[in-house]
């Protein structure tokens, strides 16, 4: 079914189910008016990089406050290992064994490889049924001139960074809004003047007060904290001298990759990576305190989480930070650390405030729970089911397994059964690789491979790594950071 028509389809029904029910089921504001959306996505942020969670180099005091009053989810699994799988998982409803992008390819000369035009996006489908939508940050799906381009995917409004490769750099020449591109002339030559997060920042708090009396869905894929490290002085100076020792990280600082994905240089490494992350916390904080000061916070749901566990490039040390916390593995890594990230949902009135829950979610799970807040028809094609019930206190459908699979690095694929976690490496070259088997319950930062004491779960594992992966919607990805 193409694109238009499943919009179509979706439309219709959707128009006729939300006119029909009840929406008393769903503590929405005084006018009922259907809930606004707001996915804040971080980059890069592993599951230890917030003191919620266990960070104790730095704090980060908003973010822990929307989890005080709201509900962490301890749980909760990326789309992918990299970005833009991830974020394709997100917006299609889809896992990595069915989504059409499986990598990061860039495509020249800025850009990634395109979603294709018959997937369709949460954005479309709220889009279809009335919600004013916009993208802040990062985008990474597909060139301004590709059928990719957040504008041809729902999204009324976007600004940003199109391309991953150029969101490498914190003080760029250009950002887009929608297929316009907008120079930065402060930044020309090695100028580093204007602070590419804080004029998105700004779009985003706009884009709040322009469609505050109308339903919305922001998707705030921030650039932080990816490399590079770089940080306004302001913020830099709050941390100097109290990450010791710093090792210096010698960049690009010239030549055809300088602001086009090379890391710049930094003397700072520690100190620039807590600036960036409490630059977040601080804008996470102002995007709260702005829907209260609009009088929209009890109709809107706040999401807030990270796309992929932590790097080890541009002269950040996850170790130092203890990023993954208790988890194994980096980004690039199917093991917990490198998809297990932390989610917080916050809607006052509607959420219990300071709960938690150990439900086992993923990306797909969004688009989904959306739908079913929204009172939308799903489409058929999910991977995901909602979480809806958990954040109403309800009884929660739960998951048959979770599939993952990354075709970067020789290729590596992993499973959650329950609590058996199964993880393919090298399935490249051999779809038929051992796989590695842990009990989470006992060993959850996967260090004893106890494959060969049960091989009916290994079994069952295989079985489903054989049924999920699509190799007719394989491309093979160039590997990229």
């Amino acid at each position: 079914m193409n694109q238009i028509k499943n919009i179509l389809v979706i439309t219709i029904l959707s128009a006729f189910l939300f006119n029909c029910s009840n929406s008393k089921n769903l503590k929405n504001s005084k006018t009922n008016s259907r809930p606004n959306i707001i996915y804040i996505l971080a980059d890069d942020l592993g599951y230890g990089d917030l003191s919620v969670t266990g960070q104790k180099k730095f704090s980060t005091p908003n973010i822990d406050q929307l989890a005080k009053d709201g509900m962490l989810f301890t749980q909760h699994y990326s789309g992918s290992t990299v970005c833009a799988p991830s974020r394709s998982t997100l917006l299609t409803g889809e896992h990595t064994g069915h989504t059409f992008i499986r990598g990061n390819k860039s495509v020249q000369p800025e850009g990634q490889y395109p979603l294709n035009s018959s997937s369709v996006t949460v954005s479309e489908i709220l889009k279809a049924n009335g919600y004013i939508t916009g993208a802040f940050g990062k985008w990474g799906l597909g060139d301004p001139s590709s059928e990719g381009d957040p504008n041809k995917q729902g999204f009324d409004v976007f600004y940003g960074y199109n391309c991953q490769r150029i969101a490498h750099n914190y003080y760029p020449y250009h950002l887009w809004h929608n297929q316009t591109k907008i120079l930065l002339e402060e930044n020309t030559g090695t100028n580093t003047k204007v602070y590419a997060p804080e004029i998105i920042h700004k779009k985003a708090l706009d884009f709040l007060e322009k469609n505050k009396d109308t339903s919305f869905f922001m998707y705030y894929p921030s650039i932080i904290p990816h490399a590079e490290l770089a940080a306004p002085e302001k913020y830099m100076k709050k941390f100097r001298g109290k990450l010791l020792p710093e090792k210096s990280y010698k960049g690009v600082d010239s030549g055809k990759r300088y602001k086009n994905g090379g890391y710049g240089s930094q003397k700072e490494p520690n100190t620039a990576f807590a600036a960036m992350v409490y630059l977040l916390d601080e804008q996470v904080g102002q995007i709260r305190k702005k829907v209260e000061d609009l009088g929209i916070a009890e109709n809107t749901l706040i999401i807030f989480t990270s796309d992929n566990g932590p790097h080890n490039v541009g002269g950040k040390n996850s170790d130092f930070f203890n990023s993954n916390g208790k988890f194994k593995g980096y980004k690039r890594d199917l093991y917990e650390g490198g998809i297990r990230v932390p989610m917080i949902t916050y809607w006052p009135g509607t959420i219990k405030s300071n709960t938690t829950s150990n439900h086992v979610s993923a990306f797909w799970d969004f688009l989904p729970t959306i739908c079913d807040l929204t009172q939308i028809t799903t489409p058929k094609e999910t991977d995901g089911i909602s979480f809806l019930p958990t954040l109403l206190g309800k009884k929660q459908k739960q998951h048959k397994f979770l599939y993952w699979e990354f075709i970067e690095k020789g290729g590596k694929q992993a499973v959650r059964i329950n609590n058996w976690k199964g993880v393919r490496l090298s399935m490249t070259n051999n779809p038929e690789a051992p796989i590695e088997l842990y009990d989470l319950t006992s060993d959850i930062g996967e260090q004893n491979n106890i494959a060969d004491k049960h091989p009916e779960i290994v079994k069952q594992i295989a079985n489903i790594m054989k049924e999920q992966h699509n190799y007719s919607e394989v491309f093979h990805f160039k590997y990229e950071k």
